[in-house]
């Protein structure tokens, strides 16, 4: 296949009948259930506003987070917290502002409430010479965002090369965890760069994952490599088990293959990296379509974005043993209409998906689906029409607060870029 269907013409819309996996779950019949309620949402971002990111908090409320242009002056990530299901959005406050920011549509800051009531946030920092030197700055807030650590990289200050692509996770009551992609190998073979298009240098040492935790006075309490082979520029994702935590990502095999993988820290050490199952997609590129999880007890739920078979395509697993195994996946949708870029959380006794598709003139749909906790019993809604084409679009950002899903996205009007964002209830 070619290298990315990112970079090509989008072929007419096939619906999907069949899988090579278990097969999905048939969606309900339309007169089933009362239609979907879709809420826009009046967001306190302003705009030109874009990047979001969208989290919940310990104790219910949601965080949103943005990226403003500042023109010369530079960037400035700001956020807002919501509280109460009729609640209004905060004042918006800002985190940190500056030049020399490394800013683009796939690997975007995120804001993080630990149980102690800390919040945490990061953002990516030019660090030169080159366009593709850029690290992670990591903050952190004790009295609800007023004020902020002065910022860090959480990898040593003057390594080459890009780092980014984090997920946080509570790694105790106070304790921070953080997973990142780290190209310091690929910079030390003089392979180091991506431009989160979808290429990366075949040949030559991969990106790492690495991981790291950080105490209450923002120190970095220990350091980790994870796996030394994986896809350049891929979103992460971590979900927290009864026995500990797991990082998926996607991985960077032998022979370019690039499926999902998992790993798992017990507090003490690491499991070795794993497939949540093996697709076997080759390609000699990164698609820039990472993996999402969510879990509860020893349970975990992953899904993912593969073309394995030759067609986009959204697949699902369960683990009920926290990662060590996984059941056959489900399809969730197929076709060459599916761009992915995922969104996962738990509804109650309930999964919500949220995921892009572009039809044959380029015009995007942000796609919502409820399914149980096997993958079946399958709703779907079609929660908005995007006017951003291609990457504009970004990442949409997916929480659940309540038995509802709260969505936030970027869009573009005219040639403005802002945040939208809406809340689905199913009847």
């Amino acid at each position: 296949m070619s290298l990315s269907r990112w970079s090509r013409p989008v072929l007419p819309m096939l619906l999907a009948t069949l899988s090579a996996c278990a097969p999905a779950d048939v969606p309900a019949p339309a007169d089933a259930d009362p239609a979907p309620l879709v809420e826009a949402l009046m967001l306190p971002s302003p705009p030109r506003a874009a990047q979001p990111d969208l989290v919940a908090t310990p104790d219910g409320a949601l965080l949103l987070s943005w990226v403003e242009p500042m023109g010369e002056a530079g960037h400035r990530l700001r956020f807002s917290r919501l509280s109460g299901d009729a609640g209004e959005w905060t004042p918006p406050q800002t985190i940190a502002e500056g030049a020399g920011w490394f800013v683009n549509w796939a690997d975007t800051p995120h804001v993080y409430a630990l149980p102690d009531g800390s919040l945490w946030a990061h953002w990516l920092r030019s660090t030169g010479p080159s366009r593709m030197d850029y690290g992670i700055d990591l903050v952190r807030s004790g009295d609800g965002g007023a004020t902020w650590t002065t910022p860090q990289l959480v990898h040593p200050s003057g390594t080459p090369g890009d780092h980014g692509f984090v997920t946080f996770w509570p790694q105790a009551r106070d304790r921070l965890g953080i997973a990142w992609l780290d190209s310091r190998q690929k910079a030390a073979s003089g392979h180091a760069g991506h431009d989160a298009g979808g290429h990366d240098h075949a040949g030559g040492a991969a990106m790492m994952l690495r991981a790291a935790t950080y105490d209450a006075q923002a120190e970095q309490a220990g350091e980790w490599p994870l796996d030394t082979s994986t896809c350049d520029c891929c979103t992460t994702s971590s979900a927290v088990t009864d026995r500990g935590v797991v990082v998926v990502y996607r991985g960077r095999g032998d022979g370019e293959i690039r499926d999902t993988r998992i790993v798992r820290f017990d507090g003490e050490r690491w499991t070795p990296p794993r497939d949540v199952h093996t697709d076997g997609w080759k390609i000699a590129g990164c698609p820039v379509n990472g993996p999402v999880a969510v879990a509860e007890g020893e349970t975990v739920w992953v899904a993912w974005y593969t073309e394995a078979d030759g067609e986009p395509e959204l697949r699902a697993a369960r683990s009920d043993d926290a990662g060590d195994t996984f059941g056959a996946p489900v399809t969730l949708a197929r076709g060459m209409q599916v761009l992915g870029r995922l969104g996962l959380a738990r509804a109650g006794d309930h999964l919500l998906v949220s995921w892009l598709e572009q039809a044959p003139d380029e015009r995007q749909t942000l796609v919502l689906g409820r399914y149980d906790g096997r993958w079946k019993h399958a709703r779907r809604v079609e929660v908005a029409t995007l006017s951003a084409r291609g990457r504009a679009s970004g990442i949409p950002r997916l929480q659940a607060k309540g038995d509802a899903a709260w969505l936030a996205w970027t869009d573009v009007t005219g040639d403005t870029p802002g945040l939208k964002g809406a809340r689905v209830v199913f009847r």
